[in-house]
């Protein structure tokens, strides 16, 4: 995706496409028996073509088979059987700012969505020459499964953005029935408003709200044990310190969340976010001192599993914990990639130590992943097109 890269010197302006994954509450079957060695190799298996900038790719548990792709330009499109239904499920295009990392970037389906037929969007809007970031839930139509009402529309949160890049995009409830919403820093370069570290401020956090209830005039209310619910920073943050969180997930058994954030000019991470817990932007990147370059106070800072430098990518893609039964070897890996290199990895831990292994070169501009009930992982390509990851 162009993501962050046309604000980077000697950068290429790229496009892709893509997927994303089903509800982190769904089960999934039990993995084959592991023999302790690697898995087979892999390849990509097209499932489905001609979308326009896909960056999003939801599989909801209702039984259906049904997939969702959300297209960076503002519609949401159905997919079953690797053919694309019409018309759109949703169309939002005349509400949303398509422009270089903005646009509809996220989407969420409740967890009791087979019952209440709620969902949730993340886009970012123009009012005037504001730009703002917007989540926004939905309800099914009358009578149409297929179809989204564009007039129940609610908006539950906007946040204003002061530049053009790092909204995050991502949306997702977690095993705890809130909704997680994932704010970059608001853009430029090196973060030069502070709002990484600014806990009065939602951009550069992940946050967690119920949608469920309201609260102190809210339309959304905040939970109990949220880390400042009760004082110290914005009742909605759950952690912060991150640049932008493009994509993230919960790995479906144990919780852990776990994100991509994208890097600067030198180095992309993981991490595996904790209650209020700190990810240390801007003074660090990575693992590494960014303001000041040398010298920094990481005390009480939480460091990533994970890092590589741009000697290998540009932009880390945050994925899934594979949770699937189709790949020897490989369930309990977290599987993620990078949009300027297209290399996907896995990455286990063995006694707190994480090893990153390389599993394809996917030649893909990869801007999602996605998982489906059963716990198999699928990429989104930006260029246009959704494929599985499978054996050779």
């Amino acid at each position: 995706m162009v993501w962050d890269f046309y604000m980077r010197a000697g950068a290429i302006l790229l496009v892709a496409s893509g997927i994303t994954g089903c509800s982190s509450n769904s089960s999934s079957p039990p993995p084959p028996p592991s023999t302790g060695g690697p898995p087979p190799p892999l390849t990509l298996r097209p499932v489905v073509a001609g979308l326009t900038n896909p960056v999003d790719l939801q599989f909801p548990n209702d039984g259906t088979g049904r997939f969702f792709v959300v297209q960076q330009p503002g519609s949401i499109l159905i997919g079953v059987n690797g053919t694309l239904l019409a018309p759109s499920f949703l169309d939002v295009t005349s509400k949303v700012h398509f422009s270089g990392e903005m646009g509809l970037l996220g989407l969420a389906f409740h967890p009791q969505f087979t019952q209440n037929h709620k969902l949730y969007v993340h886009y970012d809007q123009l009012v005037g020459s504001q730009i703002q970031s917007v989540i926004a839930e939905y309800q099914l139509s009358a009578g149409d499964a297929n179809q989204a009402d564009p007039a129940s529309a609610r908006i539950l949160l906007t946040v204003n953005q002061p530049f053009g890049n790092h909204k995050g995009g991502q949306i997702a409830f977690g095993p705890d029935g809130f909704l997680y919403i994932g704010l970059g820093d608001g853009g430029n370069e090196g973060d030069p408003l502070g709002n990484g570290q600014n806990l009065q401020t939602l951009l550069g956090k992940m946050l967690r709200i119920d949608v469920d209830h309201t609260s102190s005039g809210l339309p959304y209310a905040i939970p109990a044990d949220n880390p400042f619910a009760h004082g110290g920073g914005l009742p909605e943050i759950w952690a912060y310190g991150l640049r932008n969180p493009w994509r993230f997930s919960f790995e479906r058994g144990t919780g852990r969340l776990f994100v991509g954030d994208v890097g600067q000019d030198k180095y992309e991470e993981i991490d595996i976010l904790q209650r209020g817990g700190n990810f240390g932007w801007n003074v660090m990147e990575g693992m590494h001192c960014f303001n000041p370059p040398t010298g920094c106070n990481t005390t009480g800072l939480v460091l990533p599993i994970a890092e590589y430098d741009h000697s290998e990518g540009d932009a880390v893609m945050g994925g899934y914990v594979y949770k699937g039964s189709a790949i020897p070897n490989l369930p309990g890996a977290y599987i993620f990639s990078d949009f300027g290199s297209g290399t996907i990895w896995g990455l286990t831990e063995s006694s707190g130590t994480w090893t990153r292994t390389k599993l394809l070169s996917s030649n893909r501009n990869v801007s999602s992943f996605g998982q489906d009930v059963a716990g198999e992982i699928y990429v989104v390509d930006y260029a246009g097109s959704i494929l599985k990851l499978v054996v050779q």
